[in-house]
């Protein structure tokens, strides 16, 4: 099968080969998949998109135009493609639910521990020959209460890691897991509690109508004064206008984010020589509480080989006409 890829960055494209085995002839295009851009599909019977892509209904409308008739997500998160148009123009669309949950877990940790231990600025005065520690000062992450929104896959590894540091856990879900309850303790609460009782809140939540903005102003007041925020989920289910006040009137004590909810059309890319327009964006870089990362939480070997199989997966089983085991539409 032909298979157009979008968003196609050096770091993957490897992978995706070999996960092709020669099986399926690929065009690596460096440019997300949008209205300007999804001419480039011609020729291929599937596209594979990414985060930040727009599968909207009149990018999918021209795909299915061009003969396109398989979308493959490599990602778990599907917001950016309009399922209920897929299915009214006979797409095909699966994703890669399962490609290291370790990954992006881990680096929540990370931002946990790093923006806890400070040491950004650490860096920053070692490098200038401070070694005073007077500001550097933390907290033990043992004993700590930690609040997960989102208790799936991403949520059930933080629960595991969190444990063995010795945290108490709340999490809120739609759905419960009695695993996460029996082994690692965890207690199912509202929202409300999360907020309330969490040192530490990790966000691991889809994006979708009923998420969007779900951390919003009212929730960051209800917040433990001085708690850490942290999302790797997807931007958008924070407000982030109403944590940055929430961080500059001291109510929030530490933001760390893998995701940002403006970030199409600036993450990915080198912008080193681009005017800086986006005042938000400048203002939580420049807080000393809030560390953000450039939705890299799922970059390790491991998932980017694990997703270039899933996706070349979907894409066999539709060369024969079958549905994807990732089957989404």
């Amino acid at each position: 099968m032909h298979l157009t890829v979008f968003s196609a960055y050096a770091y993957e494209q490897p992978y995706l080969t070999r996960a092709a085995q020669g099986q399926h002839e690929l065009r690596f295009v460096p440019a997300p998949l949008g209205p300007d851009t999804v001419a480039q599909a011609q020729g291929s019977q599937a596209v594979a998109i990414f985060a930040n892509d727009d599968a909207s209904a009149p990018v999918l409308e021209r795909l299915a135009a061009l003969g396109v008739r398989g979308v493959a997500v490599r990602a778990a998160g599907h917001d950016q493609v309009d399922l209920a148009a897929a299915q009214r123009l006979g797409l095909r669309v699966a994703n890669a639910p399962d490609y290291s949950p370790y990954a992006v877990a881990e680096h929540a940790v990370t931002l946990m521990l790093a923006l806890n231990r400070r040491l950004r600025l650490a860096d920053q005065q070692l490098r200038a020959y401070d070694f005073r520690l007077g500001n550097l000062v933390g907290f033990d992450m043992h004993g700590k209460t930690v609040g997960i929104i989102g208790c799936g896959r991403i949520g059930g590894v933080v629960a595991r890691i969190l444990h063995g540091f010795g945290c108490r856990l709340l999490g809120y879900d739609i759905k419960t897991n009695d695993e996460l309850r029996q082994r690692y303790e965890l207690t199912y609460v509202p929202l409300e509690q999360v907020c309330a009782e969490a040192d530490i809140i990790s966000i691991h939540a889809p994006l979708n109508e009923h998420t969007r903005h779900l951390i919003d102003a009212d929730l960051l007041a209800k917040m433990k004064p001085g708690a850490m925020l942290i999302n790797t989920g997807r931007g958008a289910v924070i407000d982030t206008e109403a944590a940055l006040a929430a961080l500059q009137s001291g109510r929030l004590g530490y933001l760390g984010i893998d995701v940002y909810e403006h970030e199409k059309g600036l993450y990915f890319n080198d912008h080193t020589l681009s005017p800086r327009p986006d005042q938000l964006f400048a203002a939580l870089l420049a807080h000393p509480n809030a560390l953000v990362t450039g939705h890299q939480a799922f970059l390790t070997r491991e998932a980017l080989s694990n997703i270039a199989d899933a996706t070349m997966a979907s894409v066999t089983k539709w060369e024969h006409n079958e549905p994807s085991t990732c089957e989404l539409v």
